[in-house]
Protein backbone atom coordinates (compact mmCIF):
# COMPACT_ATOMS: atom_id res chain seq x y z
CA UNK A 1 0.00 0.00 0.00
CA UNK A 2 1.33 3.44 -0.96
CA UNK A 3 -0.44 6.65 0.10
CA UNK A 4 0.44 10.18 -1.04
CA UNK A 5 -0.36 12.69 1.72
CA UNK A 6 -0.30 16.48 1.44
CA UNK A 7 0.14 18.70 4.48
CA UNK A 8 0.73 22.28 5.46
CA UNK A 9 3.35 23.28 7.98
CA UNK A 10 1.34 26.19 9.43
CA UNK A 11 -0.60 25.22 12.55
CA UNK A 12 -2.26 22.06 13.82
CA UNK A 13 -2.46 20.26 10.46
CA UNK A 14 1.26 19.55 10.77
CA UNK A 15 0.71 17.82 14.13
CA UNK A 16 -2.20 15.85 12.66
CA UNK A 17 0.02 14.85 9.73
CA UNK A 18 2.77 13.65 12.04
CA UNK A 19 0.39 11.36 13.91
CA UNK A 20 -1.16 10.01 10.70
CA UNK A 21 2.06 9.45 8.75
CA UNK A 22 3.86 7.91 11.73
CA UNK A 23 0.95 5.54 12.29
CA UNK A 24 0.83 4.53 8.61
CA UNK A 25 4.56 3.81 8.45
CA UNK A 26 4.44 1.81 11.68
CA UNK A 27 1.80 -0.39 10.02
CA UNK A 28 4.00 -1.06 6.99
CA UNK A 29 2.41 1.47 4.65
CA UNK A 30 4.62 3.50 2.31
CA UNK A 31 3.98 7.25 2.35
CA UNK A 32 4.96 10.06 0.00
CA UNK A 33 4.51 13.30 1.93
CA UNK A 34 4.32 16.70 0.20
CA UNK A 35 4.12 19.83 2.36
CA UNK A 36 3.09 23.38 1.50
CA UNK A 37 3.06 26.76 3.22
CA UNK A 38 6.58 27.05 4.58
CA UNK A 39 9.67 24.88 4.65
CA UNK A 40 9.59 23.34 8.16
CA UNK A 41 12.35 24.14 10.63
CA UNK A 42 14.82 21.56 11.90
CA UNK A 43 12.89 20.86 15.08
CA UNK A 44 9.58 20.79 13.25
CA UNK A 45 10.82 18.11 10.82
CA UNK A 46 12.82 15.93 13.20
CA UNK A 47 10.14 13.22 13.20
CA UNK A 48 10.45 12.97 9.42
CA UNK A 49 14.17 12.19 9.57
CA UNK A 50 13.43 9.27 11.90
CA UNK A 51 10.82 7.78 9.54
CA UNK A 52 12.99 8.31 6.44
CA UNK A 53 15.61 6.04 7.98
CA UNK A 54 13.09 3.17 8.22
CA UNK A 55 12.59 0.53 5.55
CA UNK A 56 9.55 -1.56 4.73
CA UNK A 57 9.48 -5.19 3.63
CA UNK A 58 11.75 -5.68 0.62
CA UNK A 59 13.93 -2.71 1.58
CA UNK A 60 11.55 -0.02 0.28
CA UNK A 61 12.01 3.38 1.90
CA UNK A 62 9.10 3.95 4.26
CA UNK A 63 8.75 7.71 3.74
CA UNK A 64 9.63 10.03 0.89
CA UNK A 65 9.33 13.69 1.90
CA UNK A 66 9.04 16.61 -0.53
CA UNK A 67 8.85 20.03 1.22
CA UNK A 68 7.72 23.08 -0.78
CA UNK A 69 6.94 26.72 -0.03
CA UNK A 70 3.87 27.07 -2.26
CA UNK A 71 1.20 29.27 -0.67
CA UNK A 72 -1.90 27.67 0.83
CA UNK A 73 -5.36 28.23 -0.63
CA UNK A 74 -6.56 30.36 2.30
CA UNK A 75 -3.67 32.81 1.89
CA UNK A 76 -4.30 36.03 -0.03
CA UNK A 77 -2.92 36.22 -3.58
CA UNK A 78 -2.39 32.45 -3.66
CA UNK A 79 -4.05 31.76 -7.03
CA UNK A 80 -0.81 31.44 -9.02
CA UNK A 81 0.78 29.28 -6.33
CA UNK A 82 -2.22 26.95 -6.27
CA UNK A 83 -1.98 26.40 -10.03
CA UNK A 84 1.76 25.77 -9.79
CA UNK A 85 1.43 23.43 -6.82
CA UNK A 86 -1.28 21.40 -8.60
CA UNK A 87 1.04 20.98 -11.58
CA UNK A 88 3.84 19.95 -9.22
CA UNK A 89 1.58 17.41 -7.52
CA UNK A 90 0.61 15.85 -10.85
CA UNK A 91 4.32 15.36 -11.63
CA UNK A 92 4.96 13.80 -8.21
CA UNK A 93 2.00 11.44 -8.61
CA UNK A 94 3.18 10.40 -12.07
CA UNK A 95 6.62 9.54 -10.72
CA UNK A 96 5.73 8.09 -7.30
CA UNK A 97 2.71 6.06 -8.50
CA UNK A 98 0.76 5.93 -5.20
CA UNK A 99 -2.41 3.87 -4.79
CA UNK A 100 -4.45 6.66 -3.18
CA UNK A 101 -4.29 10.42 -2.55
CA UNK A 102 -4.94 11.93 0.90
CA UNK A 103 -5.23 15.70 0.57
CA UNK A 104 -5.33 18.09 3.52
CA UNK A 105 -6.26 21.01 1.24
CA UNK A 106 -9.61 21.44 -0.51
CA UNK A 107 -8.47 22.44 -3.99
CA UNK A 108 -6.58 19.24 -4.81
CA UNK A 109 -9.80 17.26 -4.67
CA UNK A 110 -10.31 18.52 -8.23
CA UNK A 111 -6.87 17.35 -9.40
CA UNK A 112 -7.06 15.69 -12.81
CA UNK A 113 -6.15 12.15 -11.79
CA UNK A 114 -7.68 8.67 -11.94
CA UNK A 115 -6.74 7.74 -8.36
CA UNK A 116 -9.16 7.93 -5.39
CA UNK A 117 -8.93 11.40 -3.80
CA UNK A 118 -9.65 11.86 -0.10
CA UNK A 119 -10.02 15.48 1.09
CA UNK A 120 -9.95 16.46 4.78
CA UNK A 121 -11.84 19.61 5.80
CA UNK A 122 -9.78 20.84 8.75
CA UNK A 123 -11.13 24.42 8.68
CA UNK A 124 -12.11 27.10 6.19
CA UNK A 125 -12.17 30.86 5.81
CA UNK A 126 -15.94 31.36 5.68
CA UNK A 127 -16.91 29.34 8.76
CA UNK A 128 -14.03 30.97 10.68
CA UNK A 129 -15.29 34.42 9.74
CA UNK A 130 -18.87 33.61 10.72
CA UNK A 131 -17.81 32.20 14.10
CA UNK A 132 -15.71 35.28 14.88
CA UNK A 133 -17.81 38.06 13.29
CA UNK A 134 -21.33 36.63 13.34
CA UNK A 135 -21.88 37.14 9.62
CA UNK A 136 -20.41 35.94 6.33
CA UNK A 137 -17.33 37.76 5.03
CA UNK A 138 -17.88 40.72 2.68
CA UNK A 139 -17.74 39.87 -1.05
CA UNK A 140 -14.46 40.26 -2.90
CA UNK A 141 -12.83 38.82 -6.00
CA UNK A 142 -10.48 36.76 -3.82
CA UNK A 143 -13.31 35.35 -1.71
CA UNK A 144 -15.24 34.44 -4.86
CA UNK A 145 -12.17 32.59 -6.17
CA UNK A 146 -11.67 30.88 -2.80
CA UNK A 147 -15.28 29.65 -2.53
CA UNK A 148 -15.25 28.40 -6.11
CA UNK A 149 -11.94 26.59 -5.51
CA UNK A 150 -13.11 24.96 -2.29
CA UNK A 151 -16.48 23.96 -3.77
CA UNK A 152 -14.88 22.41 -6.85
CA UNK A 153 -12.43 20.41 -4.72
CA UNK A 154 -15.21 19.15 -2.46
CA UNK A 155 -17.48 18.27 -5.39
CA UNK A 156 -14.84 16.23 -7.22
CA UNK A 157 -13.28 14.49 -4.21
CA UNK A 158 -13.99 10.77 -3.89
CA UNK A 159 -14.75 11.27 -0.21
CA UNK A 160 -14.62 14.24 2.20
CA UNK A 161 -13.54 13.82 5.83
CA UNK A 162 -14.05 16.24 8.72
CA UNK A 163 -12.70 16.00 12.29
CA UNK A 164 -16.13 16.73 13.79
CA UNK A 165 -19.77 16.63 12.76
CA UNK A 166 -19.90 20.39 13.26
CA UNK A 167 -17.15 20.95 10.69
CA UNK A 168 -18.92 18.73 8.17
CA UNK A 169 -22.05 20.81 8.68
CA UNK A 170 -20.06 23.97 7.88
CA UNK A 171 -18.83 22.39 4.65
CA UNK A 172 -22.39 21.62 3.63
CA UNK A 173 -23.72 25.03 4.70
CA UNK A 174 -21.19 27.28 2.97
CA UNK A 175 -20.02 25.18 0.03
CA UNK A 176 -21.60 21.90 -1.08
CA UNK A 177 -22.83 18.60 0.36
CA UNK A 178 -20.12 16.08 -0.61
CA UNK A 179 -21.18 12.93 -2.46
CA UNK A 180 -19.55 10.80 0.22
CA UNK A 181 -18.45 12.02 3.63
CA UNK A 182 -17.30 10.69 6.97
CA UNK A 183 -16.29 12.11 10.34
CA UNK A 184 -12.94 10.87 11.66
CA UNK A 185 -11.85 12.53 14.88
CA UNK A 186 -8.29 13.75 15.15
CA UNK A 187 -6.07 11.87 17.57
CA UNK A 188 -2.89 12.18 19.61
CA UNK A 189 -0.56 9.59 21.07
CA UNK A 190 -1.16 9.40 24.85
CA UNK A 191 2.44 8.34 25.53
CA UNK A 192 3.66 11.79 24.40
CA UNK A 193 2.03 13.36 27.48
CA UNK A 194 2.42 12.86 31.22
CA UNK A 195 -0.82 12.64 33.23
CA UNK A 196 0.98 11.73 36.46
CA UNK A 197 2.90 14.94 37.26
CA UNK A 198 1.97 16.69 40.51
CA UNK A 199 -0.34 19.51 39.50
CA UNK A 200 0.35 23.15 40.32
CA UNK A 201 -2.26 25.81 40.99
CA UNK A 202 -2.12 27.25 37.48
CA UNK A 203 -4.28 27.67 34.41
CA UNK A 204 -2.83 27.20 30.92
CA UNK A 205 -4.19 28.25 27.55
CA UNK A 206 -2.60 27.95 24.11
CA UNK A 207 -3.31 30.62 21.53
CA UNK A 208 -1.95 33.78 19.96
CA UNK A 209 -3.50 36.86 21.57
CA UNK A 210 -4.23 38.38 18.15
CA UNK A 211 -6.06 35.29 16.87
CA UNK A 212 -9.75 36.04 17.40
CA UNK A 213 -10.65 32.45 16.63
CA UNK A 214 -8.57 31.09 19.52
CA UNK A 215 -9.71 34.07 21.63
CA UNK A 216 -6.95 33.79 24.26
CA UNK A 217 -7.32 37.52 24.88
CA UNK A 218 -10.57 36.76 26.73
CA UNK A 219 -8.43 35.71 29.69
CA UNK A 220 -7.10 39.26 29.97
CA UNK A 221 -10.46 40.99 30.35
CA UNK A 222 -10.98 40.30 34.05
CA UNK A 223 -9.01 39.04 37.03
CA UNK A 224 -8.74 35.26 37.04
CA UNK A 225 -8.75 33.14 40.22
CA UNK A 226 -5.30 31.57 39.67
CA UNK A 227 -2.12 32.30 37.70
CA UNK A 228 -2.78 32.06 33.96
CA UNK A 229 -0.05 31.04 31.52
CA UNK A 230 -0.82 31.87 27.88
CA UNK A 231 1.42 30.02 25.41
CA UNK A 232 1.68 31.89 22.13
CA UNK A 233 2.57 35.32 20.81
CA UNK A 234 1.19 38.43 22.50
CA UNK A 235 2.56 40.69 19.76
CA UNK A 236 0.95 42.11 16.65
CA UNK A 237 2.14 40.05 13.65
CA UNK A 238 2.24 43.21 11.49
CA UNK A 239 4.51 45.46 13.56
CA UNK A 240 5.74 43.27 16.45
CA UNK A 241 4.25 45.54 19.13
CA UNK A 242 2.62 44.01 22.18
CA UNK A 243 -1.16 44.03 21.84
CA UNK A 244 -1.65 44.67 25.58
CA UNK A 245 0.36 46.94 27.83
CA UNK A 246 0.28 44.35 30.57
CA UNK A 247 3.74 43.26 31.76
CA UNK A 248 4.51 39.62 32.44
CA UNK A 249 2.96 38.59 35.77
CA UNK A 250 0.65 41.58 36.09
CA UNK A 251 -2.89 40.55 37.06
CA UNK A 252 -1.69 36.96 37.40
CA UNK A 253 -1.06 36.64 33.63
CA UNK A 254 2.16 35.18 32.24
CA UNK A 255 3.06 35.05 28.57
CA UNK A 256 5.08 32.12 27.21
CA UNK A 257 6.51 31.98 23.67
CA UNK A 258 5.53 29.20 21.33
CA UNK A 259 6.82 25.87 22.67
CA UNK A 260 7.99 22.68 21.05
CA UNK A 261 6.24 19.40 21.80
CA UNK A 262 8.47 18.42 24.71
CA UNK A 263 8.11 21.84 26.36
CA UNK A 264 4.35 21.83 25.79
CA UNK A 265 4.01 18.42 27.39
CA UNK A 266 5.85 19.71 30.47
CA UNK A 267 3.71 22.85 30.64
CA UNK A 268 0.46 20.92 30.38
CA UNK A 269 1.68 18.26 32.78
CA UNK A 270 2.10 20.83 35.56
CA UNK A 271 -1.18 22.67 34.91
CA UNK A 272 -4.27 21.83 36.93
CA UNK A 273 -6.69 23.49 34.48
CA UNK A 274 -6.74 24.15 30.75
CA UNK A 275 -8.81 27.09 29.48
CA UNK A 276 -10.15 26.76 25.93
CA UNK A 277 -11.86 30.10 25.12
CA UNK A 278 -12.00 29.55 21.33
CA UNK A 279 -14.81 31.05 19.29
CA UNK A 280 -13.81 28.84 16.34
CA UNK A 281 -12.46 25.32 16.75
CA UNK A 282 -13.38 22.58 14.24
CA UNK A 283 -11.63 20.10 16.56
CA UNK A 284 -8.93 21.52 18.84
CA UNK A 285 -5.69 19.62 19.38
CA UNK A 286 -4.55 21.76 22.32
CA UNK A 287 -7.53 20.84 24.54
CA UNK A 288 -6.97 17.19 23.61
CA UNK A 289 -3.31 17.41 24.61
CA UNK A 290 -4.37 19.04 27.88
CA UNK A 291 -6.87 16.25 28.52
CA UNK A 292 -4.17 13.63 27.90
CA UNK A 293 -2.09 15.52 30.48
CA UNK A 294 -5.00 15.13 32.92
CA UNK A 295 -5.91 18.81 33.04
CA UNK A 296 -9.48 19.74 33.90
CA UNK A 297 -11.02 21.45 30.87
CA UNK A 298 -12.91 24.73 30.91
CA UNK A 299 -14.28 25.34 27.41
CA UNK A 300 -16.38 27.92 25.61
CA UNK A 301 -19.86 26.66 24.88
CA UNK A 302 -19.54 26.30 21.12
CA UNK A 303 -21.05 23.38 19.14
CA UNK A 304 -17.79 21.62 18.31
CA UNK A 305 -16.61 21.58 21.94
CA UNK A 306 -20.04 20.36 23.07
CA UNK A 307 -19.88 17.58 20.50
CA UNK A 308 -16.45 16.41 21.63
CA UNK A 309 -16.33 17.15 25.36
CA UNK A 310 -19.91 17.29 26.67
CA UNK A 311 -19.92 15.63 30.10
CA UNK A 312 -16.13 15.84 30.41
CA UNK A 313 -15.59 19.62 30.64
CA UNK A 314 -16.96 22.70 32.38
CA UNK A 315 -18.54 25.03 29.80
CA UNK A 316 -18.98 28.80 29.91
CA UNK A 317 -20.90 31.23 27.70
CA UNK A 318 -18.95 31.87 24.51
CA UNK A 319 -16.86 35.07 24.51
CA UNK A 320 -18.02 36.04 28.03
CA UNK A 321 -15.04 36.87 30.26
CA UNK A 322 -17.04 36.92 33.48
CA UNK A 323 -18.59 33.52 32.71
CA UNK A 324 -15.07 32.21 32.05
CA UNK A 325 -13.85 33.58 35.39
CA UNK A 326 -16.73 31.95 37.26
CA UNK A 327 -16.11 28.59 35.59
CA UNK A 328 -12.43 28.72 36.48
CA UNK A 329 -13.27 29.79 40.03
CA UNK A 330 -15.59 26.80 40.37
CA UNK A 331 -12.68 24.43 39.75
CA UNK A 332 -9.95 26.34 41.60
CA UNK A 333 -12.10 26.52 44.74
CA UNK A 334 -13.04 22.81 44.72
CA UNK A 335 -10.07 20.41 44.37
CA UNK A 336 -12.31 17.34 44.41
CA UNK A 337 -14.43 18.66 41.55
CA UNK A 338 -11.29 19.63 39.65
CA UNK A 339 -9.89 16.13 40.07
CA UNK A 340 -13.17 14.63 38.87
CA UNK A 341 -13.18 16.71 35.70
CA UNK A 342 -9.49 16.08 35.03
CA UNK A 343 -10.19 12.32 35.14
CA UNK A 344 -13.28 12.70 32.95
CA UNK A 345 -11.29 14.60 30.31
CA UNK A 346 -8.41 12.12 30.47
CA UNK A 347 -10.70 9.11 30.05
CA UNK A 348 -12.63 10.74 27.18
CA UNK A 349 -9.39 11.61 25.38
CA UNK A 350 -7.90 8.12 25.66
CA UNK A 351 -11.14 6.41 24.69
CA UNK A 352 -12.24 8.60 21.76
CA UNK A 353 -9.31 10.63 20.48
CA UNK A 354 -6.22 8.43 20.32
CA UNK A 355 -3.90 8.47 17.31
CA UNK A 356 -4.30 4.68 17.10
CA UNK A 357 -8.04 4.99 16.62
CA UNK A 358 -7.63 7.78 14.04
CA UNK A 359 -5.07 5.88 11.96
CA UNK A 360 -7.09 2.66 11.98
CA UNK A 361 -10.16 4.59 10.79
CA UNK A 362 -8.22 6.06 7.89
CA UNK A 363 -6.75 2.71 6.87
CA UNK A 364 -10.21 1.15 6.83
CA UNK A 365 -11.39 4.01 4.62
CA UNK A 366 -8.40 3.68 2.28
CA UNK A 367 -9.17 0.00 1.77
CA UNK A 368 -12.80 0.75 0.98
CA UNK A 369 -11.81 3.30 -1.69
CA UNK A 370 -9.15 1.47 -3.67
CA UNK A 371 -8.95 -2.14 -4.91
CA UNK A 372 -5.16 -1.82 -4.93
CA UNK A 373 -5.15 -0.69 -1.28
CA UNK A 374 -7.66 -3.36 -0.25
CA UNK A 375 -5.43 -6.07 -1.76
CA UNK A 376 -2.28 -4.76 -0.03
Amino acid sequence: MHILVTADTVGGVWTYTRELVTGLVERGIKVTLVSFGEIPGVGQARWIEHLQNQSLAGGTQALAYLPTAFKLEWMKNSQADMEASAEYLRAVISEAKPDLLHFNQFSYGALDCDLPRLVVAHSDVVSWWVAVHGTEPPPSSWLRWYRETVTRGLAQATVVIAPSRWMMEQVERYYIAPRHNQVIHNGRTPALFNPHVTKEDRIVSVGRIWDRGKNAGLLLRTNMPAPVFIVGSDRDPQDGNRLFRMTDGEANIYFEPQQDERQMAQTLGRAAIYAAPSQYEPFGLAPLEAALSRCALVASDIPSFRELWDGAAIFFRNNDAEALRLALELLTSDPALRQRYSNLAYDRARRNFSAHRMVESYIALYRSLSPAVAAA
